[in-house]
Formats: C-alpha cells, sequence, structure tokens
C-alpha cells in the first residue's frame, strides 16, 4: 500500500490538523510501504534554521514512522518551498523535485505540487519565478530569522487577498498545461494537490485515455489518496 496527501498547512494554530496527521501515522500510515506527501505540508517554512519546537515535533514523528520501514517523500509546495535537507534528515525523508516520475503498479505516474500548472494566474508565476530563482534562494536562506517571518507574513497576507478577488479559472490549472506537461514526461496518470479540489478528471492524450488525480487539503476534513493491488482509491476523512 501507498498513500499520498498534500496540503496540510500543518501550523500550531490548527491543533485539529496536527492530531490528525499524528494519528494518520500512528494508524493508516504505519506498515505503508510507502508515503509520500506532496507539498504544502506546513502553512509556511522560512528555513531549516528556524525549525520551532512544534517542526521538531512533526520531523520526529515523521522518523519514528520511517525507521519503522515505511519510505517518507517529500516535495515542496508554495507555502514551504525553503525546507531543506536538514530538515529530512532529521524527519527521515527523501526531498523530491517538482515534477518527479514515480512508478506504481508498473506505471510510471507524474507527481506535482500543482502550482505550476496555475499558468493563467500570471502574477503568481511571475513571483514563482522570483522566488524560485536560485540568487533569490540564496538571498532568503541569508536574511535574518525575523526578516524572513515578517516577509512570509507579508506573502501569506497578500496571497489570501488575491486570491480571494481572482476568478476560479485563474487559481486553477490550466488544461492546456496539463497535457503539454504530461506530453513531455510521457505519462498517462498525473497526481497534484495546490487547487484543494479533489477530483478525478478523464482525459484524452493523443487519442489515449489518461486521468489527472487532484489530492484533496486538509481542513474540515483530511484526504489521502490510496494505491494498492485493487487500484487508486482518494476518500475524505474526519478530523477527529
Amino acid at each position: 500500500m501507498i498513500l499520498l496527501i498534500s496540503d496540510l498547512h500543518l501550523e500550531e494554530k490548527r491543533p485539529d490538523i496536527t492530531r490528525a496527521f499524528l494519528r494518520f501515522l500512528e494508524t493508516r500510515a504505519s506498515g505503508a510501504e510507502a508515503l509520500y506527501i506532496l507539498g504544502d505540508f506546513f502553512e509556511v517554512w522560512i528555513g531549516d534554521d528556524g525549525m520551532t519546537p512544534y517542526q521538531h515535533q512533526i520531523a520526529a514523528a515523521l522518523r519514528a514512522l520511517s525507521e519503522s520501514g515505511t519510505r517518507l517523500y517529500l516535495m515542496h509546495g508554495n507555502r514551504d518551498f525553503m525546507i531543506g535537507q536538514a530538515f529530512c534528515r532529521e524527519a527521515g525523508c527523501t526531498l523530491l523535485s517538482d515534477p518527479h516520475i514515480a512508478t506504481f503498479g508498473g506505471e510510471r505516474v507524474l507527481l506535482m505540487h500543482g502550482d505550476s500548472l496555475c499558468t493563467r494566474d500570471e502574477g503568481y508565476m511571475r513571483l514563482r519565478r522570483l522566488l524560485r530563482n536560485p540568487l533569490s534562494l540564496f538571498i532568503l536562506h541569508h536574511l535574518s530569522l525575523a526578516r524572513r517571518q515578517k516577509l512570509a507574513q507579508k506573502l501569506r497576507s497578500t496571497s489570501r487577498e488575491e486570491t480571494r478577488m481572482k476568478a476560479s479559472d485563474i487559481v486553477d490549472v490550466t488544461p492546456d498545461e496539463v497535457i503539454r506537461v504530461m506530453r513531455k514526461h510521457r505519462v498517462r496518470t498525473l497526481i497534484h494537490g495546490h487547487t484543494h479540489r479533489p477530483a478525478t478528471h478523464s482525459l484524452q492524450i493523443d487519442g489515449q485515455a489518461a486521468r489527472r488525480i487532484v489530492l484533496g487539503d486538509w481542513d474540515r476534513q483530511g484526504w489521502a489518496l490510496q494505491i494498492d493491488e485493487s487500484g487508486l482509491h482518494q476518500a475524505p476523512f474526519d478530523l477527529d
């Protein structure tokens, strides 16, 4: 059994999500072959050197699952793209590039966070290119923790306000970009998060059936995609 989750946005202000996630690790994820976390695991991440006791607690819980035999994989999201190797070593997980090709049941599957597919949101795409630029990342990592914290709070506040004002199709994936990326990587299945719109979309690529699976976010309920001998299944569950 393989599990995939995304968009937990973990933070101390949401102890309900934290409790649900820790319980998820101890129950459903226990004994899984692998757990993939496809971005926005944390609500914000200002750098491994700024880890809080709360974040160390989450890392310790992941480490316990890893040491039990479950392989752990983590992908950056738009909220936590500054997670680095120090956290991954502490948590016992492997940091994946975005996009990443995995093989499930003999099928090549494309894994992404999903924000890079939202090309109609031109303002966000410009900001993404700026923040992910190696020079920008170098500068960010060398700012003081206090300045990074203030910058993160400003970016979150601006993002929330702009998202509320944008049309729903602007902040969703661009269909043509989905097809382009899947064709480029020669896959018929794409799994991503980011949009908080869990669903399975049927596609046609070059005359062949394909599918795009969107992982649900953890807010009023949790979501997990399970891959086992019977196929792929995503379903919500209560946080409490």
